[in-house]
């Protein structure tokens, strides 16, 4: 908002901060089939990427309806004990889990100018990332090998809170572990209603990146990349000093 100064930023993570493909069998998942063949599992590849298509789609669909979240964990011992036919021992589905988030990380990437962007942000602002996740250490991991897990106050995820965006529990988390007022926050992302609608009925002031103008949103909240953010945040600080 023009005149606006904020103390915080509160980021997105997957589409945000780093680019990602959502889907769960497109990158490739040799290694957690032949886990599965190796523990006696009686399908082919493909039947394979079935399943557990079928599975994750049963945990969204039930997410859907009240954006409660699920732990891979969940999601994994359910799938394990429909492919093996038997209950999993709680090791099989940590190296199961393991091996597939490790594999669904190669359509992780990141992007250039997001790590100096970050950076610049947080010589006069505070920082957080909301993030939907289904496992509670891979968006700190991914920060840590970004460099720039010391630029962050705080990393709340809706696998550790229980619910997803855009529930209005995770906001209040995120705010809560900051110790500040919603309108004391920015928040971006790049879906509307996890990342703009939600914090906006928050009581944040919300940046959508919308490089295809799609959203039904103000045109001085749109961002081409998350790194159009702190030039805009410095325009409308300079807005206030001039008020």
């Amino acid at each position: 908002m023009p005149g606006t100064r904020h103390s915080h930023v509160l980021f997105d993570f997957f589409g945000t901060l780093v680019a990602y493909n959502a889907s769960r069998v497109e990158q490739g998942y040799a290694r957690s089939h032949a886990l599965l063949v190796r523990w006696g599992a009686d399908l082919s590849y493909p039947d394979f990427l079935g399943a557990w298509s079928r599975t994750t789609d049963q945990f969204d669909r039930l997410s859907d309806r009240d954006d409660h979240e699920f732990s891979m964990t969940e999601v994994g011992t359910v799938f394990l004990a429909g492919v093996l036919g038997r209950a999993p021992a709680p090791t099989e589905v940590e190296t199961f889990v393991v091996e597939y988030v490790d594999e669904w990380n190669t359509g992780v990437t990141y992007q250039d100018g997001v790590a100096a962007c970050v950076r610049d942000l947080a010589r006069d602002h505070r920082l957080a990332v909301v993030s939907n996740t289904h496992q509670s250490d891979l968006v700190p991991n991914h920060l840590r090998a970004m460099g720039l897990w010391s630029s962050f106050d705080a990393v709340v995820t809706s696998v550790d809170v229980g619910w997803r965006k855009p529930h209005p529990k995770i906001y209040a988390v995120a705010l809560d572990a900051l110790g500040i007022d919603a309108g004391d926050a920015v928040f971006v992302g790049d879906s509307f209603e996890p990342d703009f609608a939600g914090p906006e009925r928050a009581g944040m002031t919300a940046f959508l990146i919308d490089p295809d103008r799609r959203a039904p949103v103000p045109g001085d909240r749109r961002l081409d990349s998350v790194v159009d953010l702190p030039a805009r945040l410095r325009a409308q600080a300079a807005g206030s000093a001039g008020a």
